[in-house]
């Protein structure tokens, strides 16, 4: 077997890891819910969370994938073999993501095209992007063209592919984030919004609030999905594990922080307060942001960047996930790199073209209700992710017990964390993840509404 080539350092790893956080889910969803859940509150909320619950269970993935240097696929049959199959559950959550997740990112290809050429503006038209959608050869050319750059990412392997581009996508990312959001705070009635967003309203908070929260951290750092554990097994043991997931933490709700920032005070303004436009889901990004950008001046090449933007973070969610199916394929077959990148490339460009055409000519196709692409999105989000994170927080718990977790730990640093990282793993994080898992589905089933 050939030696598994990992990150040249702390760095790569820290920017890479901090990619895959980054994504649609800090870009888009993260202003859209804190927008519609009190703004301050929520902001408030999520890095309490953020700080204990989310770096807990970040922490403890990194750590298996260091400690047993496999892919998620083996990571579990290493520490416990009878536990092997909690690694198959796993490994279904990025096979399910990755296809449709390329869908979302050929729509981003399709609008930074458009402010590229200088037809921005042509996005503002009414039902343009429904009619972008709903047609059949255009999204799934985007689509195509967001999966050729994932791949050509990936082929190149973990440092000259992953970490290479991580370091000069990651970057890229913040620069431009800050220089949107200086922006987009000083356009005129932008203020009112900036003080929604981050003064706290205590009145807003609701169990609804606590739930969404959480439910964001799983979108937003890539947890539950062999992510994680994949990039662990590429770190050397002499790097200092708790540090580097305090980075990569602070890094993704820095981001996430800073896209609210773009969006909300911008929006407000463009709406004169309306907090339900800022709550109108996908519409958000695709409909509405376009319109706000028409109304500012330089909008065309301030739209142009916020794509630009948006993409950069789609591709490194993107790449991170088509290594994480990339690594296990390795383990398992012994195939080259290469021939296992194209054949995970073809697979998912087909496994894609369901989810995309589900808005268009097969738009009739309902599954429990949702189109293709929103019951994928749910099965994997609202079900299988939740169940892995469960399962994760028993098997480490009371199964292998934390002191395997701590003694990685320790391998190359003090761990600060250690008693409240027990105390979070064993019982905090599993009757919390019960509550977003058990929300969702009632949630789903109209029980519940909030």
């Amino acid at each position: 077997m050939k030696e598994k080539k990992g990150f040249t350092g702390k760095i790569g790893f820290v920017l890479a890891a901090a990619g895959s956080a980054v994504g649609l889910g800090n870009l888009w969803r993260f202003p859209y819910l804190a927008a519609h859940y009190g703004g301050g509150t929520f902001l408030l909320v999520y890095i309490i969370l953020a700080v204990t619950f989310g770096f807990s269970l970040m922490l403890t993935e990194v750590a298996i994938g260091r400690k047993t240097g496999k892919s998620v696929l083996g990571a579990f049959g290493i520490l416990n073999e009878k536990y092997r199959w909690i690694g198959y559950v796993a490994c279904s959550v990025p096979i399910l993501i990755f296809p449709y997740y390329c869908v979302i990112g050929g729509w981003v290809v399709k609008y930074f095209i458009a402010f590229l050429t200088g037809a921005g503006m042509e996005t503002t038209r009414e039902g343009y992007f429904d009619a972008f959608l709903s047609g059949t050869g255009e999204p799934i050319f985007s689509l195509s063209v967001f999966i050729v750059l994932t791949t050509g990412v990936v082929m190149l392997g973990v440092q000259k592919g992953v970490e290479k581009v991580s370091k000069i996508l990651m970057p890229l990312l913040v620069i431009l984030s800050v220089g949107i959001a200086i922006y987009g705070v000083t356009r005129e009635g932008a203020l009112a919004g900036v003080l929604y967003y981050l003064k706290p309203d205590f009145s807003k908070f609701s169990v609804g609030l606590v739930l969404a929260a959480l439910g964001q951290l799983f979108y937003s750092m890539s947890l539950a999905m062999g992510i994680m554990i994949t990039y662990g097994s590429y770190l050397s043991k002499k790097e200092q594990l708790e540090p580097s997931v305090r980075q990569i933490e602070i890094f993704d709700t820095a981001i996430a922080f800073l896209s609210g920032l773009i969006v909300i005070p911008s929006v407000f303004a463009f709406s004169g307060g309306d907090e339900s436009v800022l709550s109108s889901g996908p519409s958000l990004m695709f409909i509405t942001l376009p319109k706000v950008f028409e109304n500012m001046a330089l909008g065309d090449f301030m739209g142009g960047l916020f794509f630009l933007l948006v993409l950069f973070a789609a591709l490194t969610s993107a790449i991170s996930m088509m290594e994480t199916l990339v690594s296990f394929l390795e383990e398992t077959t012994q195939m080259h790199r290469i021939k296992i990148c194209l054949i995970i490339a073809g697979l998912s460009w087909l496994f894609a073209i369901p989810s995309s055409l589900g808005f268009g000519i097969w738009s009739h196709i309902k599954i429990l209700g949702f189109s293709i692409l929103d019951f994928l999105d749910f099965l994997s989000n609202s079900i299988l992710m939740p169940i892995v994170a469960f399962l994760t927080c028993i098997f480490v718990g009371y199964i292998i017990t934390p002191n395997v977790i701590a003694q990685e730990v320790k391998q190359s640093s003090d761990f600060k964390s250690e008693g409240i990282y027990r105390i979070i793993i064993k019982f905090v994080a599993p009757v919390f993840i019960l509550l977003i898992f058990g929300s969702s589905i009632l949630k789903e089933m109209g029980v519940l509404d909030f």
